[in-house]
């Protein structure tokens, strides 16, 4: 009896090491497939953005805020499920981070974009040559409209053609007036019309344009505000209750059904922000 005791706990032992072992290795593996992609995604967005970052030291920097956030809310709220609700979340925060700055370097492009456009007319009423002029908006101009030049300039004298640096610039801005603008040097070059008038008027274009948008932004800014007190005001509330009443709010953190009520609440906040700003949502 006592052999046989024995030998299970040997078994049941050995089966435990090969069980902890493979999830050791798994965990490894998953965790070297995220480091590369994530390295990998960070560097590319990085550099679409000319910032000049080693996407490595990113990674273990979102790793440590995302495990110190984690372990955090864990000890704040005694549940695990929100410490790991913290850690994942912060694992995406990179991602909305660098889409909210690219966001925000194309909207800088496009308010650049018509001045810009006014400057290389008048370089080429002058007498200049497209490249010249270019060059000296590089030099003049201001980031991040500048530096997207620049980086045609660049292709342009490494041999690279100036239809294909064009078609470069229109498919890392894919704003509406960056195809305009394209569109009309490479039919001013191919039918031999002035590119300066043709420039003069695809600045007016898109000045008009965003002077459409500003005015449809202030007309759908109270929505807006609307949009962003609804969503906040169950929050709102969920913390004043907790406060007057935590045993039974209690039940909201610990129990299953109070884990499904929360995530009904967030999935009926996300469509109805979805359809507020679906609703203000004014294509020009």
């Amino acid at each position: 009896m006592t052999a046989t005791i024995i030998v299970a706990a040997l078994a049941f032992g050995l089966t435990a090491s090969l069980l902890a072992w493979m999830a050791i290795e798994i965990g490894n593996a998953v965790f070297v497939r995220y480091r590369e992609r994530f390295t990998e995604q960070a560097g590319f967005n990085l550099r679409e953005l000319f910032l000049f970052i080693d996407p490595t030291r990113l990674f273990l920097l979102n790793l440590a805020v995302a495990i110190l956030l984690g372990a955090g809310m864990w000890l704040v709220t005694d549940a695990a499920l929100w410490g790991l609700l913290g850690a994942a979340l912060t694992g995406l925060t990179p991602r909305i981070v660098f889409a909210l700055l690219r966001r925000r370097r194309l909207e800088r492009i496009e308010e650049q974009m018509p001045d810009a456009l006014l400057v290389i007319a008048g370089g080429l009423r002058a007498g200049l040559s497209l490249m010249l002029v270019l060059q000296q908006l590089v030099r003049e101009g201001r980031p991040p409209i500048a530096q997207e030049f620049e980086l045609l300039v660049r292709e342009q004298r490494l041999g690279v053609p100036v239809d294909d640096a064009l078609d470069n610039l229109a498919r890392r801005i894919p704003l509406q007036c960056v195809t305009l603008v394209v569109s009309a040097m490479r039919i001013a070059n191919e039918t031999g019309g002035s590119l300066a008038e043709a420039l003069e008027r695809a600045a007016l274009t898109i000045r008009s344009q965003l002077a459409m948008e500003a005015k449809i932004r202030a007309l759908t800014a109270q929505g807006k505000l609307q949009a962003i007190v609804v969503g906040l005001l169950p929050v709102g509330l969920m913390l004043v209750l907790g406060r007057m009443e935590p045993q039974a709010m209690a039940l909201m953190w610990t129990t299953p059904l109070g884990w499904a009520t929360l995530g009904t609440i967030a999935l009926l906040e996300l469509f109805g922000v979805l359809l507020i700003r679906r609703l203000l949502a004014v294509d020009v």
